[in-house]
């Protein structure tokens, strides 16, 4: 597998992405809140300085008028020494009277404007006093009558180098956490990815053909949502796995047995085993597996066009009776041979809404079931409701019954009870699984009732109008 497409390199890729951005953006926002936090420091520590200046040198000014420059001049260095700043002292008409770095003799006097006694700030080169631009803050102050400028000044350099130190400590640290986080994201992604992995692997052997296999209960709320959802389906592969290798095993029971015979029969009519005079009633067994052959074939075709559901019931309004009556007629030598008691057909016309010929096909079955098992002078007996909604029609012939382990199974593809494979060599175990799925394919139900030894009864309901009107 290509490791640049599996969902851990593309998540740890997201997380590790959206890590250096976030470290981006912090650093980016230090950045310019330190640079600010700093000028304004800076600002105001420097006109703090400079306003204390004034105030000095004013008072110096008032109680020396013709000694006070030295003083002055004095404290002006000591606090250029410790302000990391550079200090003038001028006149109102510009002239320099102190500059502590010694480069500036004089000052345009119109540029003094922007300083007053509250104080002022610029940025720039003084209108060309310095060759670079400063950060200059200002205050004027008076005494013995003319006016005077303390000005403070520094270059952008300190700003610069108090930023980068700030950035270099958050650059250690940001290495550090980073390399200390991508640990925690690598084994967090790993222990997130994990079960996808264990999923991959476990589908990998169901695919196999390994039914067996099942995944764990997972801690987190998707991924036990997503095994429970996986358990179940490898649990009903399972199941369509064994019904289907029992489908097999009964096709191919159920196909053997008649064309066996039929083989067998044939072989004998051709090299001469069976006498000529007994050709006719061999053949006539041949004829009736043939027979029994294409029922097979045809009830598995309808079965498979109805799970496919390619089979569309034709509804329209009839009379149950008709098939009831016509089903009973083509069994009627087997009826008198078992002086079989008909009841429940003296009834008022009783009208369904479904597909003639599929309904044939139900009742024939269910007939065909209660005439196997019914027993000699037993009866069968015919029950019809209808509302409504639905229609209502009930089956019920005396004898043996069905044990309750047998009735949940009577509806299974090729199922046949002890008792019927005794009864009815020729039995598909076909019949009631067809006759439940037509019943369920016009949208209606159908269930066994049986006593042992008393009775059995099956019950289908049809509703009277599709379900989509």
């Amino acid at each position: 597998m290509n490791k640049r497409k599996s969902i851990f390199f593309k998540y740890f890729s997201i997380c590790s992405a959206v890590i250096l951005i976030s470290f981006c953006c912090l650093g980016t926002v230090l950045l310019l809140v330190s640079s600010r936090y700093f000028l304004d420091e800076k600002k105001s520590l420097m006109m703090k300085n400079a306003k204390a200046l004034a105030s000095y040198t004013q008072s110096k000014m008032l109680e020396s008028p013709f000694d006070w420059r030295k003083d002055a001049e004095k404290e002006i260095r000591d606090y250029s020494l410790n302000n990391n700043a550079d200090f003038i002292l001028c006149s109102s008409d510009g002239y320099v009277i102190f500059d502590n770095s010694g480069e500036v003799e004089s000052i345009d006097p119109s540029l003094l404007g922007d300083f007053s006694e509250e104080g002022g700030y610029i940025y720039g080169t003084l209108g060309g006093t310095f060759d670079k631009n400063l950060h200059i803050v200002g205050t004027s102050f008076t005494a013995n009558g003319p006016a005077y400028y303390v000005l403070a000044y520094a270059s952008k350099a300190d700003q610069e180098g108090y930023v980068w130190n700030i950035m270099e400590i958050f650059i250690v640290s940001a290495i550090i956490v980073l390399i200390a986080v991508m640990f925690l994201v690598y084994f967090a992604t790993l222990k997130l990815t994990a079960p996808i992995t264990e999923i991959a692997e476990v589908s990998k052997k169901l695919g196999a053909g390994d039914f067996s296999v099942t995944l764990p209960e997972y801690s987190a709320t998707e991924f036990r949502q997503l095994s429970a959802a996986f358990n179940e389906m490898a649990a009903n592969l399972k199941s369509y796995d064994t019904m289907r290798n029992s489908f097999l095993a009964n096709v191919s029971h159920e196909l053997r047995t008649p064309m066996t015979s039929i083989g067998g029969f044939v072989d004998g009519i051709l090299d001469g085993t069976i006498p000529k005079e007994q050709e006719k009633y061999y053949l006539r067994i041949i004829s009736s597996e043939v027979n029994r052959l294409t029922r097979l074939v045809k009830s598995m075709l309808n079965l498979a066009k109805i799970e496919a559901g390619e089979l569309k019931p034709e509804r329209r309004e009839f009379s149950v009776i008709e098939p009831v009556l016509d089903t009973l007629l083509t069994f009627e030598s087997r009826i008198e041979a078992k002086n079989i008691d008909i009841r429940g057909l003296d009834v008022d016309r009783v009208n369904i809404f479904a597909d003639s010929d599929l309904i044939h096909q139900v009742l024939y079955n269910l007939i065909e079931n209660a005439i196997k098992f019914v027993d000699e002078n037993g009866y069968i007996e015919f029950n019809f409701s209808s509302d409504a909604d639905k229609t209502v029609v009930s089956i019920k012939n005396s004898g043996e019954g069905l044990s309750e382990d047998e009735l949940p199974l009577v509806f299974d593809r090729f199922y046949k009870a002890d008792r019927s494979r005794g009864l009815d060599a020729k039995g598909l175990g076909l019949g009631l699984n067809i006759a439940r799925s037509i019943v369920e394919l016009h949208g209606g139900k159908i269930m066994v009732k049986s006593v042992k030894g008393e009775y059995t009864e099956f019950i289908f309901t049809l509703p009277n109008r599709p379900e989509e009107d």
